[in-house]
């Protein structure tokens, strides 16, 4: 996604333009990414639904992908869609994948698995998306619902080379299962490619939001990219998690 792109869309989502080098000194130790993140992410999040009501909140019938740029195989294949049969073959969970996971209404609880490995657990569907940055990133997680995600921080810095002021994480995940972008069965395919920026807004009375801009591109069942930006609140603690099975229709 080219950067005009970004800043263009932070412009008409309501968030300030952020800066994406990272100037440092070449005589400062590297630094791990918990070390480096310009604020926390850590914690209990929860879904803000303020958009795509009726394909979010409700799972849609088989055949219905308004608004979404699908080729005719992937019309094809949305259209056939049976969560009866997702069910009967364990495949309840393809709705739940990195590809739509965080457009399912859900409690996010994020935390630092290691320095460079940032952990996204949801309740809905219990999943668990590992994003690893440098020099933890591999190949775990390949051919999974998750997939593999390499994560970076781009950051802000006052001046050239002055203090961080705020970031963004940038993530990029690849080698993912098939999938479900909406509940009701439209689909990507294993090789499909996800982007996702990450962005903290501070809101009124001390409030924090999490911004979730996403980027899904698929050569197989999509014409164009699918691009998405989706909301979280933070919450003071995890008192209303609440881990559910996945669920292939509600």
């Amino acid at each position: 996604m080219k950067t005009n792109t970004l800043t263009m869309l932070k412009t008409m989502l309501g968030i300030s333009a952020l800066g994406l080098t990272l100037c440092a000194s070449a005589a400062q130790a590297p630094q791990s990414a918990k070390a480096a993140a310009p604020h926390e992410l850590a914690g209990y999040w929860v879904s803000i639904v303020t958009e795509d009501w009726r394909f979010r909140m409700t799972t849609a019938k088989a055949g219905d992908y308004e608004g979404m740029p699908l080729s005719p195989l992937g019309q094809q294949v949305a259209d056939a869609w049976d969560p009866a049969a997702d069910t009967a073959s364990g495949q309840a969970c393809k709705a739940y994948g990195a590809g739509g996971i965080m457009r399912i209404p859900t409690r996010l609880h994020i935390t630092w698995d290691k320095d460079d490995v940032l952990q996204i657990d949801t309740d809905a569907g219990k999943q668990t998306r590992m994003l690893k940055f440098a020099p933890a990133q591999d190949n775990s997680g390949a051919g999974t619902l998750q997939g593999v995600s390499k994560a970076s921080w781009k950051l802000e810095r006052e001046g050239r080379f002055g203090p961080v002021i705020n970031g963004t994480l940038e993530v990029d995940t690849s080698q993912m299962a098939p999938g479900y972008m909406r509940r009701n069965g439209v689909p990507y395919s294993d090789q499909a490619t996800l982007k996702e920026y990450f962005e903290l807004v501070d809101g009124p009375n001390g409030s924090e939001y999490l911004v979730v801009i996403s980027v899904l591109e698929d050569p197989v069942y999509l014409t164009q990219s699918v691009l998405t930006s989706t909301n979280f609140k933070k919450e003071a603690n995890g008192r209303k998690w609440s881990p559910s099975d996945c669920v292939a229709e509600l």
